[in-house]
Parts: structure tokens; sequence; C-alpha cells
């Protein structure tokens, strides 16, 4: 949190941060810039921590270990939804990005898991991906599409839709919040259940686990979490997949200890890549989008390769 607070295309000294935090009546240049990031750095933190989340419920919903919202589509369904809001509704707010990108992820999600459990053996994890890898191919050139012809709408979300933090403000948080504390509710109420879920339908179904209303109500938390964050900062990937595969490897895959961690997990990778960001393209900024998916996609691939895409 300190090193997004001072570090970027211009550094704050201690005494500078200081004045930005606890004195309100200074009105330097500095103190402004400590007060911008305020903001920004909360946002990496919350919408961090949604990811991550949504990351883990994703993985013990479909039981696959590679799964994250990225992998799946469903945050192009949620960037096709709000992109084609901007076209063709002419929606401009917060609260209009967010109900949109939730109705895109959401669709997304039962599309793709409905492809990925077509044919012999059901939703396999190697199905699920490579559904979710055409599913995002597919709404990526729509997005394209839609877009290139309209040049406000490119103009308006060129950096949005690489996924960056910068424009957070106080009132996109307070949108998100609810959303965020619905979701984390709901992933920590499931916990348990999940835990039973992840030793076979059949022994969880002896446990007295609804294991079709577990998840469907899980899933529901997951997409809740990544359509927000996707409304307000664009589709981040791979935040999901690393925080909590990070968290496994130390904790175990027990939920109750995976979910929180992974909330934690996540708000610390989204921050420090925003500040790396920041830092690779000063005087500007490189988006946290990019930084993401930069360090995810090798990671992805080594893990696809050490696991073979088993099942959790």
């Amino acid at each position: 949190m300190i090193a997004s607070l001072v570090l970027g295309s211009r550094l704050i000294s201690f005494h500078e941060l200081i004045d930005g935090l606890f004195h309100r009546d200074v009105d330097s240049y500095e103190a402004n810039v400590v007060r911008k990031r305020i903001s920004r750095t909360v946002f990496s933190l919350l919408g961090g921590a949604a990811l991550g989340i949504s990351g883990a419920l994703m993985q013990s919903v479909t039981r696959n270990p590679i799964a994250d919202p990225s992998i799946l589509g469903v945050n192009t369904g949620a960037s096709l939804f709000v992109v084609c809001g901007i076209a063709f509704l002419n929606i401009s707010t917060a609260n209009q990005y967010i109900w949109l990108a939730l109705a895109g992820a959401a669709i997304t999600a039962v599309f793709v898991f409905g492809i990925g459990s077509m044919g012999r053996g059901g939703a396999t994890p190697i199905k699920l991906v490579l559904a979710g890898a055409a599913t995002s191919a597919a709404l990526s050139s729509l997005v394209t599409a839609i877009m290139i012809p309209r040049s406000y709408v490119m103009d308006q979300f060129r950096f949005w839709q690489v996924g960056s933090v910068g424009s957070a403000t106080w009132s996109g948080i307070a949108t998100f919040a609810p959303f965020l504390i619905v979701g984390i509710m709901i992933a920590v109420i499931t916990a348990p259940a999940l835990n039973a879920l992840a030793l076979g339908d059949e022994v969880a179904t002896g446990q007295g686990v609804r294991t079709g209303m577990l998840r469907l109500v899980a899933a529901l938390a997951g997409v809740l979490l990544c359509g927000a964050t996707t409304a307000l900062a664009g589709p981040i990937g791979f935040v999901g997949l690393l925080a909590t595969h990070a968290i496994r490897l130390i904790l175990g895959p027990d939920l109750r200890f995976v979910i929180p961690m992974s909330a934690m997990s996540g708000a610390i990778i989204l921050t420090i890549s925003d500040v790396c960001g920041r830092l690779i393209g000063s005087p500007g900024e490189l988006e946290v989008g990019v930084v993401t998916a930069f360090i995810g996609a090798p990671i992805l691939i080594i893990l696809a390769m050490k696991s073979k895409v088993r099942s959790l």
C-alpha cells in the first residue's frame, strides 16, 4: 500500500505522503497526487480480493485447477455487454456498467459450462478450458468489431479494455462495495460445503450437500465478484489463478482458509502489478491488465504442464 502511494511517474517523499494523508489543508501538487492514489490503491486491494475469491470459487465449482474468470471467458463476456451498452444504449455511469457486466459474465459462464459439459465425461477440466478459450476469442472479436467503427467508444474505453485501475473513484468504489460484500459472504458460507464437494458429488450428497444448488450459488458469487470488478476496471486476467494457487501451495486445499487468504493474495498481486506498471511505463504507465497477463500466462503454461490438467 505504501509503495502504491509513493511510487509512480512522480515519486513522493515521506513528508509529502504525510501531508497528503493527514493534512487536508495542504493543497500542493504532491499532496493531490497522494489523494488521487489513495482511491486507486483502495480499489486495487478490493478488486484484487474480489478476483482472488472468484478464482477460488470457480476452481472449486468446476474442480478445475486452472480455472480463472479470464480463462473461462467470463471477463470477456462482461466486457462485451459493457461495450454494447456504451455503443448502443449510451450508458455512462458505474451503476449501469455493473449490471451489464454481471449479465454478460453470468450468460458467458452458463454458456461455457454448457459447452464444456457436452459429450462423454461431462465438464472435464480440459474441455472447460478449451470452451472458455474459444468463447473468449469469439467474444473478443465481437468487442473489436463493435468498437472499430465507433471512435468515441474506442477513445473512451481503450485503456479499460486491457484492464486498468487508474480511473478508480470513490463513487465507483461505493458502487462496487455491496457486490464485494455479498460475494464474500456467500463464499465464506459455502466454503465447508465446497470442501465436501471436492471429495466428489456422491460423497458430498451423502453428507447432505445439495450439489446442484451449491454449484449454482457458489458460481453466482464468483460471477458477482468478477463481473463487478470487470465493470469498473476492465478485464484483468490471471489474478484469481495466481492468488489461489499460491495459497493452495502454502495452506493446502481447505477452502475455509483458501478463500480469505486468496482475497489477501489477490489484493497483493493486483496492487503490486499496478505499481510495477507505473514504474515500467514511466513517465506514463503500463495498464495493470498487461502486467498480470505478462506474469500469468507463463505460469498458466507451467501449471498446465505439471498438473496435466487433472481435476482437483
